[in-house]
């Protein structure tokens, strides 16, 4: 039989404030619309959600919000030890990933971590002692959020640790994130025994010294534009970063040449950033971050300026609503693991890394990594539908970052509450996989979905901002 040939069929789903949008978004595709309720059919929700669409004091507070991520500027600045830097980093205080959490309450791998830390500062001899000094409250535990910060995994940070400072030339605000250590028994995982505490030492006493001088000699270094380059040459800068660390260490090199340590501090430096391709990555959370912060505090946005988990909990926070984080039960990646390992090993979704896609990276730039799909399952062809499906629920496109397979066009970017809940699109999230026993380290990789209970909480506490 001949005709002519029938377009692909495009799958979308979602709300009725989007139904334009996604025949717009189609083009030339043939159009199959699997319509779902807004607000999952929740009435409630469904008339908070009625009061925001829409609405014009959310919609100027979301262009202002916006505005204020894409024109963030962040400069790696320098390196030095977070209780120096951090603001409001007290002496006995430990900083961790995700929203809020007791010590009693926490998963395996973060309290390994902490235990870890303790030991690491000084404050305990053993596991034993450390333990018996955090349940007594002597040692504050607070997100890294509260601080400025982000931290992969269990994303820890203590006073004495080593940090990158960086800064928004555009705003003034500052944000920090740990030095990563690579990959194995390593502390973001929960090992502590005594081989991690010796590089932990490494680390504070030989690398931030010879990334420091190195910096001083650099000055400051733009984030924005090498992350950029990463997404052209196949990293998402979330979970692949072996471009975007290649790209520093070509960058720093001649400076950390250029100063005044030894060169076997220097080799030793050298060599522990070649061999880790993830090195760039706490580098990648500290800019997002910074240009996230910068769009926090709009009041009124329903802009996420923040998706983080702590192994138990996943919490997001809006621009919008303070300080406040919503929060629900972290889910468990179905990804892939490594051999000998299953979904049964696996603690509950961790790490500040998400960071990443709230800030139109990492899953929602997949279509420049389509190798990534080796790590967290799937096909190239999935990884370049998760990043056309980010555009039905983000405020725009951040053309800073561009996807050379979709003709250089921009990451969908900022995250608006409101179509999440009115689409039932959830954001997605590349993520590693911790064991669920602390010390064991990652067990796989995988694709998850940030769960829309979050969103719906934030959407109830919005809508009472703009009633009052």
């Amino acid at each position: 039989m001949t005709g002519t040939r029938r377009p692909p069929r495009q799958i979308i789903n979602v709300g009725l404030s989007s139904f334009a949008d996604a025949i717009l978004h189609a083009g030339g595709m043939a159009l199959h619309v699997d319509w779902r309720p807004p607000a999952e059919g929740d009435t409630a929700l469904g008339k908070s959600l009625a009061n925001l669409v829409n609405n014009p004091t959310v919609d100027q507070a979301n262009q202002t919000a916006f505005n204020r991520y894409l024109n963030a500027q962040p400069q790696l600045e320098s390196v030095g030890a977070a209780g120096a830097l951090l603001p409001g980093m007290e002496d006995r205080m430990i900083l961790h990933s995700g929203p809020p959490i007791e010590w009693q309450n926490m998963c395996g791998p973060m309290q390994g971590a902490i235990i870890g830390a303790a030991i690491f500062e000084g404050w305990a001899e053993d596991q034993n002692s450390a333990v018996r000094l955090l349940e007594s409250g002597e040692v504050s535990l607070e997100p890294c959020h509260h601080h400025g910060a982000a931290g992969p995994m269990s994303g820890i940070i203590s006073p004495s640790m080593p940090v990158w400072k960086v800064h928004n030339s555009d705003l003034g605000n500052h944000t920090f994130s740990n030095l990563n250590e690579g990959l194995g028994k390593v502390l973001r995982f929960g090992a502590n025994s005594p081989d991690v505490i010796e590089r932990l030492k490494w680390m504070q006493q030989t690398l931030a010294i010879v990334l420091n001088e190195a910096l001083d000699e650099l000055g400051p270094v733009e984030l924005k534009p090498l992350m950029a380059q990463a997404l052209h040459m196949g990293d998402e800068i979330h979970n692949r970063n072996a471009a975007a660390t290649s790209l520093f260490i070509k960058k720093l090199i001649p400076a950390a040449l250029r100063s005044a340590q030894d060169l076997e501090s220097l080799s030793q430096a050298i060599e522990f950033m070649a061999g880790n391709d993830h090195f760039f990555l706490n580098l990648s959370m500290a800019a997002c971050k910074s240009m996230l912060d910068a769009a926090h505090g709009v009041p009124h946005s329903s802009m996420v300026t923040a998706m983080a988990r702590n192994g138990v909990d996943f919490g997001i926070r809006l621009s919008g609503c303070g300080g406040d984080w919503f929060t629900t039960p972290a889910p468990v990646v179905n990804g892939l693991y490594f051999p000998g390992y299953t979904i049964d090993d696996s603690a509950p979704d961790l790490g500040d890394s998400a960071i990443a896609e709230t800030a139109g990276i990492g899953g929602f730039a997949m279509a420049a990594a389509p190798a990534i799909v080796q790590f967290v399952g799937g096909t190239p062809a999935d990884a370049l539908a998760c990043s056309k499906e980010m555009t039905y629920i983000t405020l725009g496109r951040n053309h800073a970052f561009t996807l050379p397979v979709l003709n250089f066009v921009g990451t969908a970017a900022g995250i608006d509450a409101r179509k999440v809940v009115d689409t039932g699109i959830a954001p997605i999230i590349n993520t590693g996989i911790a064991h669920r026993d602390a010390g064991i380290g990652q067990i796989g990789a995988g694709i998850t979905r940030a769960p829309l209970k979050c969103f719906s909480q934030a959407i109830d506490r919005l809508g009472e901002t703009i009633e009052s």
